[in-house]
């Protein structure tokens, strides 16, 4: 789609840039258009099927580089939230995000756009995804700590058997916020470890290619959370405790452990082995970085059993930015990738 250009006018946008255990999430603070629809939701699906202009102006190069999130904040549907946002990536506009979500928390509290208590502060935050309640620790204004308790998460799908170079390969395929198809990473022959990344990346975009053209994914009242959003490779240590790897489009791995994915993988195993409320599970990402996912309720969602996660981690404000768009003169208004650092199939995102 062309620049929409009545969704931009030429000021400033500002953003904060914020790490959650090395993967970049900045937060657009001031400057960005309104974005239509009632809900995060609605203005997520208008992102992905109308007009995705501003994502792609934001997240693309020059502006932008493909290891990083932009959170846009937009306006709650109601008064009960404290703020609400969505996800702007390389390939759409997304429901939610761990990692994420506690970069937007560190830069509502570090700059003081929400009301600050210390040493906790609680807030809702609307995603497209649903409610997320927050407890950050806070000390001298700095946000040390932020636990989620994420939207209702379950297994769509269990032990799915694919076809991938020559070998049945099984997935399960879970909800923590988007979908996700769980895989372990020792069935491609491979542990999650750095030198393992551009493999790794690349398997999950095949991966993810084939079994979003064979399977019917649909999230039972969410309307277009309909595919499977990442592949997250799975893995245990030599002491057993979780590694986690998230690969994302175009082809690149996620620096942090993956809140809405270690939320799927707690989901995927405790449907797997029953596992009780209170149950806690440490996710090592392939850098180091870790989250600690813990069961706190357990629901329905139509026909589905669901858990409650709460994760819990840690993000950091690193520095601030602003951007504009010169309408007059600048070639670029939609960005642009190169397959050399977009992949070979760079067009189609």
């Amino acid at each position: 789609m062309e620049m929409n250009q009545k969704l931009f006018n030429s000021a400033y946008i500002e953003m904060v840039n914020v790490h959650c255990q090395g993967e970049i999430g900045k937060v657009i603070t001031a400057g960005a258009p309104e974005i239509p629809g009632l809900t995060p939701l609605d203005k997520m699906n208008y992102i992905n099927h109308v007009d995705d202009s501003f994502r792609k102006f934001i997240t693309r190069e020059p502006r932008s580089s493909l290891q990083m999130s932009i959170n846009l904040l937009v306006k709650p549907s109601s008064s009960e939230y404290d703020a609400a946002f969505l996800i702007l990536q390389a390939d759409q506009a997304h429901a939610m995000s761990g990692s994420n979500c506690m970069c937007v928390v560190t830069a509502l509290i570090e700059l003081n756009l929400v009301k600050v208590t210390s040493p906790i502060t609680t807030l809702k935050l609307e995603t497209p995804a649903g409610l997320i309640h927050v407890t950050a620790s806070v000390e001298d204004g700095k946000c040390k700590s932020v636990t989620l308790e994420n939207v209702p998460s379950f297994l769509l799908m269990k032990n799915h058997p694919f076809e991938f170079n020559g070998k049945t390969l099984h997935t399960d395929i879970a909800f923590g916020g988007v979908f996700y198809a769980l895989v372990d990473a020792t069935d491609v022959g491979l542990r999650i470890s750095p030198e393992n990344a551009k493999q790794l990346a690349d398997f999950g975009m095949q991966m993810k290619a084939m079994l979003n053209q064979q399977l019917e994914i649909k999230h039972p009242e969410l309307d277009g959370l309909n595919n499977i959003a990442y592949v997250m490779f799975r893995d245990k240590d030599e002491n057993g405790e979780v590694i986690t790897c998230t690969t994302m489009k175009p082809g690149r791995v996620d620096r942090s452990p993956c809140g809405t994915g270690s939320s799927a993988n707690l989901a995927s195993r405790f449907e797997n082995e029953q596992l009780p409320i209170g149950y806690k599970q440490s996710s090592r990402s392939i850098i180091g970085g870790n989250f600690i996912t813990e069961i706190k309720a357990f629901g329905t969602l139509g026909a589905y059993k669901t858990i409650t996660p709460q994760i819990t981690g840690s993000a950091w404000v690193y520095g601030v930015e602003s951007v504009r768009l010169d309408e007059a003169s600048d070639p670029f208004p939609n960005g642009f990738v190169l397959s050399d650092m977009w992949g070979f199939d760079a067009n189609a995102i």
